[in-house]
């Protein structure tokens, strides 16, 4: 293994051990902004990554891109550099009726119907799973903030525009969400021994991308969704 990996081009020690990922850039650059003499230790690819500190703790917040594939890439090379807590911090889509454009989710598991983690599981049955102290670092860090959370089943696809033609079902079987990239994360961190969770803020209902927020309510939500993450990040335990 080469002293700096292939895409995260980060040596040990300049990644925290804890680490947010985040789909978007610009959503990196404005968690940065968030913390304490943050600087940038990776722009290769577009996946950028800093670390800063959020109440006196180092983190760290690095960009994965879209998807499971480029998820995954990062959570391994992270887990290279040290890192051993990853919390996605991302968006997603409603799927039960109780959770509203706008609210907030959290992963207790992600079911895994991503190519990704079809690969990794080498056709074997498996269940994604988030970890019980991050998952509740983050539901607690949801009640003292902004906004509570709603906790529950995620699941992963990976055709934004190619989704399921009955959701119902899934709303029968728990899943609260959908997104991309969990089942993927939490796959790599189960094998390679993270600590891994995933909170998301749900920018539109299932079938129905008319129902679409806004770009400023979306940052806005966004912002507060970083800060519990953050939170989470440095909670004891």
């Amino acid at each position: 293994m080469s002293e700096t990996q292939l895409h995260v081009r980060a040596r040990k020690g300049e990644v925290a051990a804890a680490a947010l990922l985040v789909g978007d850039p610009g959503r990196a650059r404005r968690c940065a902004g968030m913390l304490d003499r943050a600087a940038c230790y990776n722009e290769h690819r577009g996946l950028l990554g800093f670390t800063g500190r959020w109440r006196g703790t180092p983190v760290s917040v690095q960009t994965t891109g879209m998807g499971g594939p480029s998820a995954a890439i990062v959570t391994e090379e992270l887990a290279n550099l040290g890192v051993t807590t990853v919390i996605r911090a991302g968006t997603c889509g409603a799927v039960a009726a109780h959770v509203g454009v706008l609210d907030l989710a959290v992963a207790t598991a992600s079911v895994p119907m991503c190519g990704t983690t079809r690969q990794y599981l080498e056709g074997d049955p498996f269940a994604p799973v988030a970890d019980f102290a991050v998952t509740r670092a983050l539901v607690d860090a949801a009640a003292e903030g902004e906004r509570a959370a709603h906790m529950g089943l995620f699941i992963s696809e990976d055709a934004f525009y190619h989704q399921a033609d009955d959701w119902e079902r899934w709303r029968r079987r728990g899943v609260i969400a959908v997104e991309m990239e969990a089942a993927a994360i939490f796959t790599v961190a189960l094998h390679r021994g993270l600590r891994a969770g995933c909170i998301c803020l749900a920018v539109d209902r299932v079938g129905a991308h008319e129902t679409w927020a806004n770009d400023a309510d979306i940052a806005a939500g966004e912002d507060a969704m970083l800060r519990i993450a953050l939170d989470a990040a440095v909670a004891p335990g």
